[in-house]
């Protein structure tokens, strides 16, 4: 065992010193043939493609891994982040690829860590992020019950249980590790799609010792990206509608992020309006004069009304999840289609669509082309279509700016005057938005009315897991500023349900370097759900509790960690962010934030949605649309 733990070591350093595994297969600084360790050959194959950065915790599952991996963290190679809860390690890896495009692995053990990482697991996967999973699994002779398997005598239960949030592969066999990190690649890689990959190492299976094996084995080359939509009449037909229709909107979904300028061309050929989905704020800047925000249920004045008016609806890259079309019933006048997604499912997802599948960006090329070929440039005077979303516009704006001007209510826990909602929230994106850094939302009401209030001008700004809408994402996420290898700083806006999910942040971001600060907005409750329990049922139940928990002394009874007091007005908010901003690593500012019914002190709902006693109207309004 030292003589393997000896040559792993100069191994490592020898594909340091060459700059890299391909060059030191080239160069002969290691040979292409050679007896390694599995769990070696996965963190080479995961080196190969470049995943570099190890976010996890370790346990009897995963020993053998850790050992590699200690390896190459000390030639430089990898670096690696303990972490004290599996959920939080996938929030930052996903975060870290979403932000900066850098990969990530998420390591376990067998049993509950594995179990949190596939909770987590939620987030990459709603909203279509990359993230390998090693996973520690039980062993293969089946010598009795491992502790931590899932129990009973039926084999392969995580396998199965993985298997249906995602790719999964159980690495029974050390001779097929070649494929399994090619099906992770084309996973992770997907040109449209990307997701999850789990990758099940079993115990037993990762000591093993595969001899001579052959290097050029591992997989390195993402799948290649897809083409335009092919036509087949599809693009002069596409055109030939949206010149009939008097009414265009067109919703951009996540799977539209690299198309915002293709998009721009569109709405002007196709005198169209824009509809945003939370995932992509600043796809078209938020001013800009065809940009009527979000929609769904819990939209916008202007964004449902373009939705709920319009005739024709051009679907891109969206998965119409339910509140994003107000559980399919958020189009009650489109009679056409037109659906443009990598998806197959996605494409054909409402009837009277004429779908295309393919690249978006080369897609939407293709189809303003056909479109200039039939239309004139939109001239000075604009249509009653563009007229009517831009009054809508003007509402939405003048009913943003009321509860803006309003900053303060009376609250009855706080027993005091504190600031709103909508107030801490657009104070605090304003101030990120001028210090350029990037803004990470958690779950719940403080999502979504931050989803409604971002102004934002540019992708990048603002980063909102509406996908799983997992408590607790947001401040996770912040340990993305160290494992990145340029490391930013970030924002984290989190209720207090949300933080308390997750607070071990505190610890794991001054271990690990993070620099950011979590605003944490405090009304002592779950107020998404209570404001939705009263506007069903007339009242809330259990979301709420009346513990006061001191989160500045919390905060400041971990070493490396500021903690200031938000105050109860917009200026001392914002010293207390620059406060916080000159901090050299992580921080933490408690708002007391309002709470009631008073309209100023939140942002509104304006469209419908399936859940509670809401489903049989909502139901019912879906199959008379029939769309």
């Amino acid at each position: 065992m030292k003589e393997q733990i000896t040559k792993r070591m100069q191994r490592a350093r020898a594909i340091a010193a060459a700059g890299g595994l391909e060059q030191a297969m080239a160069s002969g600084a290691i040979p292409r043939r050679i007896d390694l360790r599995l769990s070696e050959i996965v963190i080479l194959g995961l080196l190969r493609q470049g995943v570099t950065r190890f976010i996890g915790t370790f346990g009897h599952g995963s020993t053998d891994m850790g050992e590699v991996l200690r390896a190459y963290e000390a030639a430089g190679l990898v670096r690696t982040y303990g972490v004290r809860h599996e959920t939080e390690a996938v929030h930052a890896a996903t975060a870290l690829r979403w932000v900066t495009g850098e990969k990530a692995a998420v390591f376990t053990s067998i049993g509950p860590g594995a179990l949190h990482a596939l909770a987590g697991s939620l987030a990459p996967a709603s909203n279509g992020i990359g993230v390998w999973f090693l996973l520690g699994d039980e062993t293969t002779e089946d010598e009795g019950p491992n502790m931590q398997q899932i129990p009973g005598s039926a084999h392969g239960g995580f396998f199965r249980l993985f298997s249906a949030m995602g790719s999964t592969y159980q690495l029974h066999t050390p001779g097929a590790v070649s494929t399994a990190l090619r099906r992770g690649l084309n996973t992770t890689d997907h040109p449209f799609r990307p997701g999850p990959f789990f990758l099940l190492l079993p115990m037993n299976i990762q000591p093993v010792v595969v001899k001579n094996f052959n290097l050029d084995e591992l997989p390195h080359t993402p799948p290649p990206p897809l083409g335009p939509a092919a036509d087949g009449g599809r693009y002069a037909r596409a055109a030939e509608a949206i010149v009939r229709a008097e009414k265009v909107v067109v919703k951009i979904g996540g799977g539209a992020r690299l198309a915002g300028k293709e998009i721009e061309t569109l709405l002007e050929r196709a005198d169209g309006v824009a509809v945003t989905s939370p995932l992509v704020s600043g796809i078209i800047p938020f001013d800009h004069p065809r940009n009527m925000t979000v929609g769904g249920s819990k939209g916008s004045i202007s964004g449902n009304f373009a939705m709920e008016e319009a005739d024709l609806l051009i679907a891109i890259g969206t998965r119409f999840v339910c509140q994003s079309d107000s559980s399919r019933t958020g189009y009650p006048k489109v009679r056409q289609v037109i659906n443009i997604n990598g998806d197959v499912d996605s494409a054909n997802h409402y009837g009277k669509s004429i779908s295309f599948i393919g690249d978006i960006s080369q897609t939407l090329t293709q189809l303003n082309e056909a479109l200039e070929k039939m239309t004139k440039p939109v001239g000075n005077t604009p249509s009653p279509w563009r007229v009517a979303c831009r009054a809508k516009r003007r509402e939405w704006d003048a009913f943003r700016r009321a509860r803006y001007d309003c900053p303060r209510l009376y609250d009855e826990v706080w027993k005091r005057e504190v600031l709103t909602q909508p107030a801490a929230i657009k104070t605090a994106t304003d101030w990120a938005r001028a210090n350029d850094v990037p803004t990470f939302f958690d779950a719940g009401d403080v999502q979504a009315n931050g989803f409604q209030i971002v102004e934002d001008d540019c992708l990048g700004r603002t980063f909102n897991e509406t996908g799983a809408s997992y408590m607790g994402f947001a401040v996770s996420a912040l340990l993305a500023t160290a494992a990145s290898a340029k490391p930013f700083y970030a924002m984290a806006l989190s209720g207090d349900g949300s933080f308390t999910m997750n607070p071990q942040i505190l610890i794991d971001g001054v271990a690990h370097g993070a620099t950011g600060v979590i605003l944490l907005l405090d009304n002592r409750r779950m107020a998404a759900i209570s404001g939705l329990q009263t506007a069903q049922y007339g009242t809330d139940y259990a979301t709420s509790d009346s513990v006061a928990v001191d989160y500045i002394a919390w905060a400041k009874s971990i070493a490396g960690v500021a903690a200031f007091d938000g105050g109860d007005a917009p200026q001392t908010l914002i010293q207390a962010l620059d406060r916080a901003k000159r901090h050299k690593g992580l921080s933490l500012i408690h708002v007391p934030v309002y709470y009631g019914d008073n309209p100023l002190g939140g942002m509104g709902v304006f469209g419908r949605w399936n859940v509670g006693n809401w489903c049989a109207d909502t139901q019912a309004l879906r199959h008379e649309i029939g769309l």
